[in-house]
This record gives C-alpha cells, sequence and structure tokens, in this order.
C-alpha cells in the first residue's frame, strides 16, 4: 500500500511513498502529513474470521492487509512487546459498566497510558527499520503528557536513535512528569517548555519541516523523524483496538455481528478518534463516533457549527491536561478524507495564517455523518468519577469526559464502547479530590490516599517514581529548544 499527502505534492517529494519511508519521514509536502491512498476491508468476513483471535493475531492480520513493506518477523517481534501488559492474553481488557456501556481500557501497557497501545510496536518497527538502512535518526515528541513517557519507554537504549521529547513546563500531572524527567537512558533527552502543548507541537512541526534544522542534523550524519501521531506508523496501529473491542462484545454475546455500537473517545490530538473513523470507514459497524472534550471544545465547536478558530480563544488547564490542546494535527485527516487535498491545503493555510477556518454546510453535513460531539465541565467529570467509584469502579479524568456523551446519544437502542485512556494513578489528585479528599496536594499522598480508601492498587512502575533521581530538570523558552536538541547530539 502506497501512502499520499494531506495537501497535495511540491514537486520536490515523492507523489506516493511506502510505509518504512513514511513513517522514517512523516512530513509532507507544504507542511501536510501522510495518510493510506486506500484503506483494507474489515468487513463481516473479515470480522468473523477473527472472531476467535488473539490480540496480536488480529494486530498481525490488519498489517497485512495495509500490506506495509516490513518484514513478518519484525513484525512479529514488534507485536512481541505486547508481551509486556498485565496480562499478554487480554492487554486490552474490556468492563461492563452499564448495561449497554463498556471501557475498553487501553492503559495496562508499562507507562499506564493508551500510548503504549501504538508506540510500543511501532518503536520496536522504526527501531529495526533505522538499523537495517544503517541510518541515524533522531525522534521528536511533543507531549500533552502521555505521548512522552511512552516514547521514551519504547525507543530507550535503541541502536540508531535519539530521541528528544518536549513536553509544557505546569501542563502535566505529577506522574506524568515524573515518568519523563527520571528517564535514564542516555540517547534521550526530556526538555520543558514554558508554554503549553500547542506552543511544543508547533515547533515540533516546524523543525520537522526546517531546511536548516535538518541540515544542521545532515551535518552530524541524523535523520530526522517523530513519534506524535502526525506520524501515521501511530495511527495504524490505533485501528486495531477499534476492531477488537467490537469483537469482544460479539464473543461476550453482548451484540450480533453486524450490530452497530457507538464509540466513545475522549479526544485531544484526534489521533484516538481517528483510527475508529477509519475502521468505521472500512467496513467496521460503527454508527457513530461520538468526539468528548473537556472545556477546551474547538472539536465540538468544529462538528457542531463547522469552525474552527483558534483565533477568539485561550488554551484553559483543565484536569483532564492530555486534552488541553486546541490545534488537533489529526482533523486534518479527516478533512482530506472528505474533501480532498487541495481543500485541506487552502483549509490548514487559512488556520495557520488566520488562526481558524469556516467549513460549508454541505462540508459539515458530511463531517456530521460520521462524528457527534460534547464536552464536559472539570466538575462534571468529577461527578461521574464519584458515581462510578461508589460502584466499585475507577477511571481518569478523560474517561470521564466519555460518560456525558454516552448519556446523549442519539440511539438508546445502540450500545456504547468508551475508550479508557490513562489509568487514575496518573490523574491521582483529581481522582482524591472526586472521591471527597479536597486536601491532598500532590501526587504521592493522593496515591495512598486513593489506594488506602478503595480496593485500588498502584502497581509498581508508578510507586516508584517518587524515589528516582531527577535527570532532566532543564525547562526553558522555545525559541531555545533548537539549541538545546544539538547540544544533546
Amino acid at each position: 500500500m502506497q501512502f499520499i499527502e494531506t495537501r497535495g505534492n511540491d514537486g520536490t517529494k515523492p507523489q506516493k511513498v511506502n510505509f518504512s519511508e513514511a513513517i522514517l519521514n512523516p512530513s509532507a509536502s507544504f507542511g501536510g502529513i501522510f495518510v493510506p491512498e486506500t484503506l483494507p476491508s474489515f468487513d463481516s468476513a473479515f470480522l468473523n474470521r477473527h472472531l476467535n483471535s488473539s490480540y496480536k493475531e488480529l494486530a498481525f492480520d490488519i498489517l497485512k492487509l495495509f500490506e506495509i513493506d516490513i518484514d513478518d518477523d519484525t513484525i512479529n517481534q514488534a507485536l512481541n512487546r505486547y508481551d509486556t501488559f498485565d496480562d499478554p492474553q487480554n492487554p486490552v481488557p474490556l468492563s461492563k459498566i452499564e448495561d449497554d456501556c463498556f471501557v475498553m481500557e487501553l492503559y495496562h501497557g508499562p507507562t499506564r497510558a493508551f500510548k503504549d497501545m501504538a508506540l510500543q510496536p511501532f518503536g520496536y518497527i522504526l527501531s529495526k527499520e533505522a538499523q537495517k538502512r544503517q541510518q541515524n535518526y533522531l525522534i521528536m515528541a511533543a507531549t500533552s503528557g502521555d505521548t512522552g513517557p511512552a516514547t521514551l519507554e519504547t525507543f530507550k537504549n535503541q541502536d540508531n536513535i535519539k530521541v528528544a521529547c518536549l513536553y509544557p513546563d505546569g501542563g502535566t500531572s505529577d506522574v506524568q512528569r515524573l515518568q519523563m524527567v527520571t528517564e535514564e537512558a542516555d540517547n534521550e533527552k526530556v526538555i520543558g517548555v514554558v508554554g503549553n502543548f500547542d506552543d511544543t507541537q508547533n515547533m515540533l512541526k516546524e523543525l520537522l519541516a526546517s531546511e536548516d534544522f535538518k541540515a544542521e542534523l545532515e551535518k552530524r550524519d541524523i535523520k530526522l523523524s517523530a513519534a506524535n501521531s502526525v506520524n501515521f506508523g501511530r495511527i495504524i496501529f490505533q485501528i486495531m483496538y477499534h476492531i477488537h473491542g467490537y469483537l469482544e462484545l460479539v464473543r461476550q454475546n453482548e451484540i450480533e455481528m453486524g450490530e452497530k455500537v457507538y464509540l466513545v473517545v475522549p479526544s485531544g490530538n484526534f489521533g484516538n478518534v481517528l483510527g475508529g473513523y477509519y475502521a468505521k470507514k472500512a467496513g467496521l459497524p460503527v454508527e457513530k463516533l461520538l468526539v468528548a472534550s473537556n472545556i477546551n471544545n474547538i472539536l465540538t465547536d468544529l462538528i457542531e457549527n463547522g469552525v474552527y478558530d483558534m483565533a477568539s480563544r485561550e488554551l484553559i488547564k483543565t484536569e483532564s491536561p492530555a486534552m488541553d490542546i486546541l490545534k488537533s494535527s489529526n482533523v486534518e485527516r479527516v478533512l482530506f478524507d472528505k474533501f480532498g487535498g487541495e481543500r485541506t491545503k487552502e483549509l490548514m493555510e487559512s488556520l495557520n495564517n488566520e488562526g481558524k477556518y469556516t467549513l460549508t454546510s454541505e462540508e459539515l453535513a458530511l463531517l456530521q455523518e460520521d462524528f457527534v460531539a460534547t464536552y464536559s465541565s472539570d466538575s462534571e467529570c468529577e461527578e461521574e468519577i464519584a458515581h462510578y467509584a461508589k460502584q466499585g469502579y475507577i477511571f481518569d479524568p478523560h474517561t470521564a469526559t466519555c460518560i456525558k456523551s454516552y448519556k446523549q446519544r442519539e440511539n438508546k437502542e445502540l450500545k456504547s464502547i468508551i475508550y479508557s485512556t490513562a489509568e487514575w494513578t496518573k490523574f491521582s489528585t483529581t481522582v482524591a479530590k472526586a472521591l471527597g479528599n479536597q486536601d491532598v496536594s500532590n501526587d504521592t499522598e493522593a496515591l495512598e490516599w486513593i489506594a488506602n480508601n478503595t480496593r485500588q492498587s498502584v502497581p509498581p512502575m508508578i510507586d516508584g517514581l517518587f524515589s528516582k533521581e531527577i535527570k532532566h530538570p532543564l525547562v526553558v523558552q522555545k525559541e531555545f529548544i533548537k539549541d538545546e536538541m544539538l547540544k544533546f547530539l
């Protein structure tokens, strides 16, 4: 399968590239990103064939249907990364919280967040491709909290790879920050940035497109790539668990094969819901994708009104910080799929130049064929956390944004899958507050209090963070990021 560019071709890059080229060099013409030229079919024959497949068997077949130019042994070794999850036989458990609502727990990997589902295998494949080509790569990652730890975990001590990870200072939870700043691998550098996630992501995109920066790297015999979901290597692994979750409902006799469901996804950079969109388009029986946001509800405005306006709003820090994003990169892939490259280029140039774009009424109708959006305040999320905790189920504040979407779904006869993107331990102060303890001031106190007052336990990879040495104390203004990366190299 070939990959093409969302904003058209500038005449200097190939018209089409294969998968390995798209993941190693994810920057496309005119600042665009790569998308598959076509999608495979996940029709009823495919679903029935995999009704009794393990997660790894399903994932392997999906990758083969995409016809990626990666050998089978490398694919299998990459998928074996799921063996490090809590339960290798069931890396993504599905929990029933209502008769018609199920939570897919995507956080049972080494960094306790859904980014492990993609970055564990993707990181292995990218590293092996670099080694096979005998090329050295700088992998950049900008994080709102979960991509960073997962990127550092998958690439640590990998040959031919160096990693520079950017995070907004004060814009992550204590646990997320500690997961990054205590990383000991010599091939990795973590840099705090004064600003918000959009500042870090914008700088990453600028550097990816900067010929001057690439020339500086070339002097050092280093090429440039990215671990954010601008890289389709991330997205391809985020398609799989949507299909797996549907099959789990069939296996548990909760739905009949072919019965439609709602997919309810907490959304920041839009990669998770994009995976569900691609699965739906390829044949998975999905009624609609319910996009859940916090009060930084720019996605709600887009999906309800057809207006994407960053110019008239400021980012608000919330208790669901991984969703504190205004520029959602993966929306671009949906725009391309719906409206084509020429229109996508026009819309993205308007966003870059004017801070906003507006869809036509016909374009909005096309978007609403697949998406519905809602948003929740911090207080609404705390109420949902408290409500379900009384029933014995604790989830984090990002997952909590999904409950409102589930309750407001149009067809109450259909069942819903909610995607839980992070374990509660990564946001324990918010969870403790929701459960009635207003006095905890940090994650250490909150984790201990919750463990003592509920049946929850703190996994060792979280518990051990607080005694680890800080290896990356650096925090800089965004204009100094490039210099710090070059010093590291």
